[in-house]
């Protein structure tokens, strides 16, 4: 059994017990029992934090770009000693197996360090030179108080990449994880607090009401928010009477297109691994695996079969691939969709009789019209290529799409007709393409760009100076 922290908030400087209770039990994944009482930040504690966040803008605005390297950079440093501590911690509360949660666990203070090499490097100012050879000056300036906003199913990563690109930019960070998993941003909260000036760094829980107090309050000057729709649009909603800028990621209905040349062993690892990587929890996952209409049958086989030979249990043990999910909550939501969705649901593999526990489903017969977020996927026949990509198409959606094939060039062809942000051919990594091109959304899948760079510009205001040298259409011309 791990040892469950205490949950607190850091506002301020200044630790407090969570003293909200917020009506039910955060659970053992891996048994479906109660663990400890979801807590979160009081109104008070919010309010506070928000003032706090508004003191320190100025004065952190104005700390040199080399003094916040150095300081992320020390961050960095922390964190590589409980990086650990955290992915258990991770594993522990989403479910995910720890042989997943550790590599992710280098994404928590690479964030740092990348931010930190960014503002060495000289991202928040760059120079253009003129035909006349005079220099205009292109400075990128903090927005002011950021608010961060990050889901369930990786928390402790996306809050790290989120935090740090904010504070590089010159922005205080009022951070916000999902009640449902705030352990390991918790550690994380612990390090920047021993390292960086009070009020520059906070940290609150709770629900949506926490969250809409946040996102609300005009002290806010940017949300970057990743989670589902529904509060992705009262996000948006909030900022746009304000003119804020929200940076929103709200999840995919991912396609998978199956081409016919496609090797079948290479299409069933792709389908199978993205359908249980982080245990279908998260916003890329496979959601509609695109068929030749004359494969379906070898196909669903051949993924069928990798799926069954996945070993589900304990998310903590090292041999484990395919976890518990969330919260048994989370688990009746999957079922409850599944069963909506009609056609023929057949789940794959042997999985523990105690815990919130859902095998990996294919369905056949249907399409799905919505996300699930769980280890679920439809199975779509086309006849030709033409249908295949009109299919992978037909969704509001618009964030991950997948294409497979034995001719990497005709694949690619393919790839560059997919309506998603990023189309990755024949593989199926977690990770992005590449570390400094973008991960945008397209549709419902949400607003803006992340990414290495775009996040960190995201969270700036810019402001061009130079010497003009001429006059308006009024006086002498240049």
């Amino acid at each position: 059994m791990i040892d469950i922290p205490e949950s607190r908030d850091l506002v301020d400087g200044a630790w407090s017990a969570c003293a909200e209770d917020l009506g039910f039990d955060l659970e053992d994944p891996a048994s479906g029992e109660a663990a400890v009482r979801a807590r979160g930040t009081s109104p008070g504690r919010v309010a506070a934090a928000l003032a706090a966040a508004e003191r320190v803008a100025a004065p952190w605005a104005a700390t040199a770009p080399e003094r916040r390297a150095d300081l992320l950079d020390a961050v960095a440093d922390g964190l590589d000693r409980r990086i650990p501590e955290i992915v258990a911690l991770e594993s522990f509360a989403t479910g995910v197996p720890i042989r997943q949660t550790t590599p992710l666990g280098s994404i928590v203070g690479g964030s740092f360090r990348l931010a930190a090499a960014q503002l060495r490097e000289g991202g928040l100012r760059t120079t253009v030179i003129r035909e006349d050879g005079r220099a205009v000056e292109v400075h990128r300036l903090p927005r002011g108080p950021a608010l961060c906003l990050v889901p369930w199913n990786a928390p402790a990563p996306m809050a790290a990449h989120k935090t740090a690109s904010a504070l590089a930019a010159g922005c205080p960070v009022i951070l916000k994880v999902s009640e449902y998993a705030p352990y390991g941003s918790q550690v994380l909260a612990e390090v920047l607090h021993e390292v960086l000036p009070p009020g520059v760094f906070q940290f609150v829980q709770g629900g949506p009401r926490t969250g809409g107090h946040l996102v609300g309050d005009p002290r806010v000057r940017a949300v970057s928010f990743t989670g589902g729709p529904v509060a992705g649009r009262a996000v948006a909603a909030a900022c746009v009477t304000g003119f804020r800028p929200a940076q929103l990621e709200l999840g995919g209905n991912n396609p998978l297109l199956v081409l016919p040349d496609a090797p079948v062993e290479v299409a069933a690892r792709a389908a199978a691994d993205l359908l249980t990587t982080l245990n279908g929890q998260w916003c890329r996952a496979l959601g509609r695996l695109l068929v030749p209409r004359d494969r379906l049958d070898e196909l669903v086989a051949a993924t069928g079969e990798r799926l069954t030979a996945l070993r589900a249990g304990d998310p903590l043990r090292e041999g484990t691939d395919f976890g518990p999910l969330v919260h048994s909550t989370h688990v009746r939501r999957v079922r409850e969709a599944v069963a909506a969705a009609g056609g023929r649901a057949v789940p794959y593999g042997v999985m523990p009789e105690t815990g919130n526990f859902l095998a990996p489903t294919l369905i056949t017969g249907t399409d799905l019209a919505e996300e699930v977020f769980g280890p679920v996927a439809a199975v779509v026949p086309y006849d030709t290529v033409e249908e295949a990509v009109t299919l992978a198409n037909a969704t509001p959606y618009g964030l991950e799409g997948y294409v497979v094939g034995a001719d990497e060039e005709r694949a690619l062809a393919v790839a560059r007709r997919v309506r998603a942000g990023e189309v990755k051919v024949n593989g199926s990594s977690v990770m992005s393409l590449h570390l400094f091109t973008p991960r945008p959304a397209w549709g419902l899948s949400g607003l803006g760009e992340e990414g290495t760079r775009e996040t960190l510009r995201f969270f700036t205001n810019a402001r061009v100076v130079g010497v003009e040298g001429g006059f308006s259409l009024h006086g002498r011309q240049r």
